[in-house]
């Protein structure tokens, strides 16, 4: 008989690395995920794709970088000639569920509450499905962080709760079954709704004092600053202050891990052997370099996401980069399927049986804005950003560059773009993050971000450096045509004067 092929996906939104205690902070209560990791795989170095929702979302689920799907931004959809990892899947007669927030749609916040192509219609529950549940008076309610407090406040109540109900009766209607499954809470992110006793659990909490509450931002890009706002010149104690948002925002951090622990139990009754994968689309500044919430910015406490996988190895800390662009090649791997070669990312598998195994050298991440619908936020912030274990280069586009040596300033305080003695070293670094934008195709590339001021010796060129780049087709299409012969190109990276130099032979 065949061994059964089960994933279960799992994700939060907006849960810092350091919000799940097994990542060494003893003051978070996440026992369920803490066992999970205790399990299976905690990846140290993780790095989500965007520091934004819609974009993070777009790249976990496609495969893709948010440059080369289309959403860029919250409140686009993916380009429609973009396939979700529920498509690919489904197509291959893996029957693929998707419980939770989606974001990816382009409509509001809420979603369409419409069950996109590959995905099973009968447990689509994005979050417009469950605000339709509910009263007007009940989905004001839903909006209320206040709710929380009301002695009749249920976690009947909650999305995660009715996620959870959902996740529990599609993993034992399909147990016997192929499947991929995907439980998208919208947990912790705020209003933040959980009942007792998780509203009052973390009531005065601080984080533990730290040289990034003390970061001035001086030497670093003006776009921090301007966020920053008041915060700016304020005491570490005025931004690492105990307030009552911040104990719901991490209460309700537990509380969703209660709700996970409801799915796992029943996977560790009935189906011990499913490939379990959590982890959360970014994380929140929560005050660190006096910042709050999120933008275009590389720092850990956004950027720098928790990652657990179960099914492989047991009990084992990988500390090289990670991220979520590997996620989708992994599970179709997984299920023992071609990776196709538009996807921008690498299969895990073999790390996950064997943690000794190396995947990734450098991460990348990036920004272009926050969201379409709003003319805040800093507006249009183009970055990208390349990461090892031991450094950190962040261009941006608009405003002052960043490098970090992370092994001697772990907080990321200390910008050396400007040292020249890591000149070399930010070369290097600089080299593979253009590298990168050429290989997937960035549409935002170009020679600005090479005509850096740190970069003096580097000489503009109209024609950037030469090449076109088409698209990798998927293997069921038609090949792509040259636009210079009109034959089937043969090759996707090419001299654009190729021909011309042929012609003069």
């Amino acid at each position: 008989m065949c061994k059964k092929r089960q994933v279960i996906f799992l994700m939060t939104d907006t849960t810092r690395k350091d919000m799940v205690g097994c990542y060494g902070n003893k003051k978070m209560s996440t026992p369920n995920l803490d066992m999970l990791a205790a399990e299976g795989i905690r990846y140290e170095n993780a790095y989500t794709c965007q520091p934004v929702c819609g974009p993070a979302r777009s790249a976990i689920f496609t495969g893709t970088f948010p440059h080369s799907n289309g959403m860029v931004t919250n409140g686009v959809p993916l380009r429609d000639n973009v396939k979700t990892i529920g498509q690919r899947l489904s197509e291959s007669g893996i029957r693929c569920g998707y419980i939770g927030k989606w974001h990816l749609d382009g409509g509001d916040y809420f979603g369409l509450g419409k069950c996109p192509e590959g995905w099973d219609e009968e447990y689509w529950y994005d979050m417009r499905t469950y605000l339709d549940e509910l009263t007007e008076d009940e989905r004001v309610r839903s909006r209320q962080s206040r709710e929380s407090f009301r002695p009749d406040f249920s976690e009947d109540f909650t999305y995660a709760h009715r996620c959870s109900d959902r996740a529990i009766h599609f993993l034992g209607q399909y147990k016997e079954e192929d499947f991929f499954l995907t439980v998208s809470y919208d947990e912790p992110h705020g209003p933040s709704l959980c009942p007792a006793p998780y509203n009052k659990m973390y009531e005065g909490f601080k984080f533990d004092a730290s040289p990034a509450f003390r970061d001035d931002l001086r030497n670093k890009p003006l776009l921090q600053r301007l966020w920053a706002g008041d915060k700016l010149d304020a005491s570490e104690d005025e931004i690492n202050c105990a307030s009552e948002s911040l104990s719901l925002f991490l209460g309700c951090n537990s509380f969703v891990d209660y709700e996970i622990g409801r799915v796992l139990k029943l996977i560790n009754e009935q189906i011990p052997d499913a490939l379990v994968i959590f982890t959360s689309d970014h994380g929140d500044m929560l005050g660190a370099h006096r910042l709050f919430s999120k933008n275009a910015s590389a720092y850990k406490e956004v950027a720098n996401i928790p990652l657990i996988i179960r099914g492989g190895e047991r009990g084992k800390v990988v500390n090289a980069p990670a991220s979520h662009i590997d996620l989708v090649p992994t599970i179709m791997d997984y299920f023992g399927l071609p990776i196709p070669k538009l996807l921008e990312g690498k299969s895990m598998l073999p790390q996950i049986y064997d943690t000794s195994q190396s995947i990734n050298d450098v991460v990348h991440t990036e920004f272009t804005r926050y969201e379409i619908d709003h003319d805040g936020f800093g507006g249009l912030q183009m970055m990208r950003a390349v990461i090892s274990d031991k450094y950190k280069l962040v261009i941006n586009l608009l405003d002052k560059d960043e490098f970090y040596d992370l092994e001697r300033d772990p907080y990321e305080t200390d910008n050396l773009i400007d040292n020249p003695a890591y000149f070399d070293c930010i070369k290097h670094f600089h080299g593979l993050l253009i590298n990168h934008m050429n290989e997937t195709r960035d549409l935002y590339r170009g020679y600005q971000w090479s005509m850096r001021p740190w970069n003096r010796d580097y000489v503009p060129d109209w024609n950037n450096e030469g090449f076109t780049r088409q698209r990798e087709n998927e293997e069921c299409e038609p090949r792509p045509l040259d636009y210079d012969t009109g034959l089937p190109m043969t090759s996707a990276v090419r001299s654009k004067y190729l021909y011309e130099m042929e012609g003069k032979k």
